[in-house]
């Protein structure tokens, strides 16, 4: 049995898919430490998991609240370098303190979030195999593919290459300072030449296994990801043989659903939930259409907010929903195109309307309207009315339901949890290289 070390941006979406996997692995009889500044810890809840606390002299615990709350509200491009700022401060505490920590920790192996560079390089530094899980849309770079970070349409023209060949050049300056850092450790650890001035996440990657909670369906039309990239689909806890584990802790916040109107379910995700004014304009626009709504802030919002936003027009608000739960009742989800909340959606066959914030919400709200699967509006200036006209298309229009059926297939095939932890011991020589029934072979997906 190996232990593993986990190494991911501490972020609770991040760390709880990690975590599915983790939990997956840990149940095969492997031991998995998380590794990452003390805060961090407060987004495991996994007693099968262990957590060992780095960088506590320069990362204290109570410093990240404030880490979160920047990158919740990137805002404009002063804000936005602030953001980039503290991910580099944080990929260059990880490359220097996790070295002794996992030499001291006798950890094997590492599971390494693609979206923080010091999983890969520090794994590299120190010889070590690591496997590279895209929780967001995967930075794997190819031409003509936009950047997770666009809005961009797949087109395969001399013209939109060209786009996306200046909008990568715009974005790598922006993410000048964390390249900076990650090209220094890189050199550091002998993985760069002494002349190489900045690097990207894309850099960083595993040469042995990489894992996507996304399928190939859902994606922009890929040529060159390598043969030991596996889209995998959603990582959610699974449940073991007479044990709750995996059982979704929200469940007995499922409404009581009327039959006979349209259900709409309104979630922001755990780093937006606190958006009350694009809640409003959500509640404002079910009310005009006569439809039921959940709101699941993610604990952003008030006693007071929860209250305002009843009398706008919502149902039930609460903090958490059993989010897969409502899926599979609803008539339509509104979002801000987190990739949780989409794939989770896609594989309940519920339509979308994504509102995209940051990150990679407008990369994935672009797939999504690649896919069919969807409509998408900006959360700053679609009023009530533009939300319930687009509401009224995804609520009447059949189209969207066999584009929906048929991705759904591809999530359900994909294999899920137990397929990447099948990947990662396969990849360690873990266990036998032969596919399991349930795997799509290595160069196929």
């Amino acid at each position: 049995m190996a232990h593993f070390g986990v190494v991911a941006p501490a972020f609770y979406s991040h760390y709880k898919a990690m975590q599915a996997l983790a939990g997956a692995l840990a149940a095969r009889g492997h031991r998995v430490t998380f590794l990452h500044r003390p805060d961090a810890a407060a987004y495991l809840d996994d007693a099968r998991l262990g957590f060992h606390a780095v960088g506590a002299a320069t990362h204290p615990p109570g410093s990240l609240d404030a880490v979160a709350r920047r990158a919740a509200n990137p805002g404009g491009p002063l804000r936005l370098r602030r953001v980039i700022a503290d991910m580099a401060d944080g990929t260059d505490m990880l490359c220097r303190a996790l070295p002794p920590a996992i030499e001291a920790l006798g950890i094997d192996a590492i599971l390494a979030d693609q979206m923080e560079a010091a999983g890969g390089l520090v794994a590299a530094g120190m010889g070590l195999p690591f496997v590279s899980v895209a929780n967001a849309l995967p930075v794997n770079r190819e031409p003509g593919i936009p950047l997770p970070v666009m809005p961009f349409a797949w087109e395969d023209s001399e013209r939109a290459r060209r786009i996306v060949d200046g909008s990568t050049r715009v974005y790598d300056w922006m993410m000048g300072p964390h390249g900076r850092v990650v090209a220094a450790h890189a050199r550091r650890f002998g993985l760069a030449a002494p002349g190489r001035a900045a690097m990207g996440l894309h850099d960083c990657l595993s040469p042995l296994a990489q894992v996507s909670q996304t399928v190939r369906e859902f994606d922009f039309p890929r040529r060159e990801l390598p043969a030991h990239f596996h889209h995998v689909g959603p990582l959610r806890p699974l449940a073991a043989a007479g044990s709750a584990e995996g059982a979704d802790p929200y469940a007995a916040a499922m409404p009581d659903i009327a039959p006979g109107r349209p259900f709409v379910f309104a979630s922001l995700g755990t780093m937006q939930g606190g958006r009350y004014a694009v809640f409003e304009r959500i509640a404002r626009a079910c009310r005009r259409l006569d439809a039921q709504l959940l709101v699941a802030h993610c604990g952003g919002l008030d006693a007071r907010q929860e209250q305002a936003l009843r009398r706008a027009g919502a149902t039930w608000v609460c903090a958490f929903a059993p989010q897969r739960a409502v899926l599979e009742r609803a008539d339509a989800v509104v979002s801000h195109a987190g990739v949780n909340t989409v794939l989770d959606a896609i594989a309940a066959q519920t339509p979308i309307l994504a509102l995209p914030i940051a990150f990679d919400h407008p990369g994935m709200a672009a797939r999504m309207l690649h896919a069919g699967v969807g409509l998408h509006a900006s959360y700053r200036f679609a009023g009530s009315g533009t939300i319930a006209r687009l509401l009224r298309r995804l609520l009447d229009d059949p189209g969207f339901a066999p584009r929906l059926q048929a991705l759904s297939g591809a999530v359900a095939r994909a294999g899920g949890t137990a397929r990447a932890a099948d990947i990662v011991e396969q990849a360690l020589g873990l266990r036998p290289a032969a596919a399991p029934a349930h795997a799509i072979p290595a160069g196929a997906a």
